[in-house]
């Protein structure tokens, strides 16, 4: 039992996830699970007992228990006691104020922290302070283009199509590469995950990449299995792509598990596509999923959302994102639930040592619009986000959601000054749809970019 006096009242939490749980800001998701606090002065009470909470007390108590969740194994199992040792007799509050100083090598945390940890700080911060944290780590990562240094902005084209048309993808393609997009990756969702279709889309990125010389990673994010299978059959694959969770539960939802995700990893590594590095996993992330496949085990969304970052470092990303709308008001109700939960995610993945990008989006029945995404968009990126996402109009006719366009990044390069990738920029210049300070001006569609529109 946690015990707080706050507003003249006695508060008592029975157990570390409760206490986590009502420390949490207002969301709509906590709210459906019963887990959120009934009044704001029992969050300022949680807030005020998580602060003074030893860290070492994550190391003794899980909040999913040990034997019953193969995450809570990997996160003790794999927890780094030396990385830990600095910062071990602090509090979560303490935590809070060593992040904030100016000299602290956050980098060097990471093995150190646990995704409870990282989940419990955050709850006690500003966006400002958000922001600032996770704006002083910097996470580089790999494969033909490097992704997530200082001053760069990395984009993933997402050219989908409600009937994987190759025409239609290969336009959106084009539109994209005119505008500077592509250097995080271009991936697909397909429209179904039949093996023979994802082949087909797998093998008009290669043509694509190999026709222009692109300097580029591709993704067609079918399921893993479905990836495995084709790895097999000589499939040009560059990275696996899963979406994950943050309890063994939820995973099984997925069809996923641990020992699947080492097979795959033993896989993709074998094939060695990449030129500049070989960080080849692509993973899709979101709070909410836990608690819609009935997988939450009375944990809040932001907490398990953290979890899911433990499985992903496991595998040593190129990229991870969280998209942070798109399962819908019930878990995320307005455009302020997420943008604090998009910060949360950026900054938590961050501490955890992940190459973090955001899909900033919403859904229609959400109360949100592009005004909130605007304005998501405009803080990820000042507090460092490795990748946005780049969709046509900003509207994904296939999925049904709204994210930021190829305009949105290109707005956000020239206000803080970002560039691609440097790989990708280079390239960009030599097509001339850059000039030589790295600044996107795509001409009239040239001839040579035309060519990769499949013919008629």
């Amino acid at each position: 039992m946690y015990r707080v006096i706050c507003g003249g009242e006695r508060h008592g939490f029975d157990s570390l996830a409760t206490l986590l749980a009502h420390a949490t800001p207002l969301r709509s998701g906590d709210q459906l699970a019963g887990l959120a606090a009934d009044s704001q002065l029992r969050r300022v009470a949680a807030q005020m007992a998580l602060a003074d909470l030893p860290l070492a007390t994550f190391l003794t108590e899980a909040v999913i228990p040990y034997e019953a969740d193969e995450v809570t194994r990997l996160i003790i199992d794999s927890h780094d006691a030396a990385a830990f040792a600095p910062i071990r007799h602090l509090t979560v509050g303490g935590l809070r104020d060593f992040l904030l100083a100016d000299e602290t090598d956050i980098a060097s945390l990471a093995s150190g922290l646990t995704p409870e940890m990282v989940a419990a700080v955050s709850k006690l911060m500003r966006l400002q302070d958000l922001m600032l944290v996770a704006s002083r780590v910097q996470v580089v990562t790999a494969f033909r283009t490097t992704i997530g240094l200082p001053d760069r902005l990395s984009v993933r084209l997402q050219p989908n199509h409600p009937s994987d048309d190759p025409r239609g993808i290969a336009a959106s393609i084009l539109d994209g590469l005119l505008l500077g997009s592509g250097d995080a990756c271009i991936g697909i969702n397909p429209a179904t995950d039949s093996p023979e279709r994802t082949r087909e889309l797998l093998d008009l990125l290669e043509t694509i990449r190999r026709k222009l010389d692109i300097p580029m990673q591709s993704c067609v994010l079918a399921h893993v299995t479905t990836t495995l299978d084709l790895i097999g059959q000589g499939a040009p694959v560059d990275l696996v792509f899963q979406s994950i969770a943050g309890s063994e539960a939820a995973n099984r939802s997925f069809g996923i598990n641990l020992a699947l995700l080492d097979e795959a990893q033993s896989a993709v590594a074998s094939l060695g596509r990449g030129t500049v590095g070989q960080n080849a996993f692509y993973f899709e992330t979101g709070q909410g999923s836990a608690l819609s496949a009935g997988a939450h085990h009375g944990v809040d969304q932001q907490t398990l959302e953290a979890r899911a970052y433990a499985v992903a470092r496991r595998y040593a990303p190129l990229l991870v994102n969280s998209v942070v709308g798109f399962i819908g008001p019930e878990y995320l109700y307005d455009g302020k639930q997420i943008t604090r939960a998009g910060l949360e995610d950026h900054f938590c993945g961050k501490l955890l040592g992940l190459p973090m990008g955001v899909d900033v989006c919403y859904t229609n029945h959400a109360e949100a619009d592009q005004d909130d995404m605007d304005a998501l968009l405009a803080l990820l990126v000042a507090a460092g986000v490795n990748f946005v996402m780049g969709v046509p109009g900003a509207d994904d006719i296939m999925l049904g959601y709204q994210s930021t366009s190829f305009h949105d990044a290109l707005a956000m390069r020239d206000l803080f000054g970002r560039k691609p990738a440097p790989e990708f920029e280079a390239w960009l210049i030599r097509q001339g749809l850059a000039d030589e300070a790295g600044r996107i001006r795509p001409p009239d569609s040239p001839a040579r970019l035309q060519a990769l529109l499949p013919a008629s």
